[in-house]
């Protein structure tokens, strides 16, 4: 399988990333060990984004506006932005492929039935894109309307502009409170929620204030036949455990997978986040 993106090192803070033709370097808080590369292959990358003095790219005008890669089977449109981000988590390959398998095996055991999937604070898709690739009818939400044409874009380029997915912009909360007054549900949810963040109309989302709220909602979305529910982090401090204790709680009868999700390659590999899978 394709892949254009390679860890090739991290340390000090940072990591050095290949996505594609370019080589990029960005900061990496839990890179507490030494880089294994010297120096100069750190200076040679094409960009650098750090926030030592507020968030600054250095090299940007290096890269080009857009570029595309394919990482776990899926492509991407690419693009700096002033966050430091590029539109993709590559720490969420091994979820993609999770998601795609789990999909394809489950809508077997079904005689074929579509599953339908709701991928909620969506980002530009990678899970939404899975799950279609995987034969499900998806339903992809995001609070930002940017996002979500990204999103439509990754679609285009995996042959999924006329594939079953719905394409919300939406405050998450609002969005599953109204499916669940209209009596609809979903086979499998997933959900990245952020440490922080705001709504389509500013709604203000904090995860250790919001997330049991949220998971209740997701409880109630679930379809009589549920396949899965795929929760994953990048909350600092939010362990494997905790998520663990949470949807345990939810649902008591259900198998659990937690795990830290990594970027591998180079010398050592790249704690990114932490998922728990709850699997019925």
């Amino acid at each position: 399988m394709k892949d254009d993106y390679e860890l090739l090192d991290s340390g000090d803070g940072r990591k050095l990333e290949r996505f594609g033709r370019y080589v990029l370097a960005r900061p990496c808080s839990q890179a507490m060990w030494r880089p294994s590369l010297p120096e100069s292959r750190w200076r040679s990358a094409d960009a650098t984004f750090d926030r030592e003095d507020g968030n600054r790219w250095h090299g940007r005008t290096n890269l080009p506006k857009e570029w595309r890669i394919e990482t776990a089977g899926i492509r991407f449109k690419l693009g700096g932005t002033d966050f430091g981000h590029l539109g993709i988590f590559p720490e969420q390959r091994a979820q993609w492929k999770w998601i795609r398998s789990k999909v394809e095996a489950d809508t077997a055991k079904r005689a074929g039935a579509k599953l339908k999937v709701l991928n909620l604070f969506a980002y530009s898709g990678g899970s939404t894109m899975a799950a279609a690739l995987g034969g499900a009818e998806a339903c992809h939400l995001d609070a930002s309307r940017g996002m979500v044409e990204w999103a439509r874009e990754n679609a285009a380029l995996n042959n999924l502009s006329d594939a079953p997915i719905r394409w919300i912009t939406d405050d998450a909360h609002k969005f599953m409170k109204r499916e669940i007054r209209r009596g609809r549900s979903y086979d499998g949810i997933i959900l990245d929620p952020p440490t922080f963040g705001r709504g389509a109309s500013g709604e203000m989302y904090k995860i250790e204030r919001d997330l049991k709220e949220t998971l209740s909602l997701v409880k109630d979305l679930l379809s009589d036949n549920p396949s899965f529910v795929l929760f994953s982090s990048h909350t600092p401090g939010l362990s494997c455990k905790v998520a663990e204790n949470i949807l345990g709680q939810l649902f008591p009868s259900a198998e659990l997978e937690t795990g830290e999700m990594l970027l591998e390659g180079g010398a050592y590999a790249c704690p990114s986040g932490i998922f728990c899978r709850t699997i019925f």
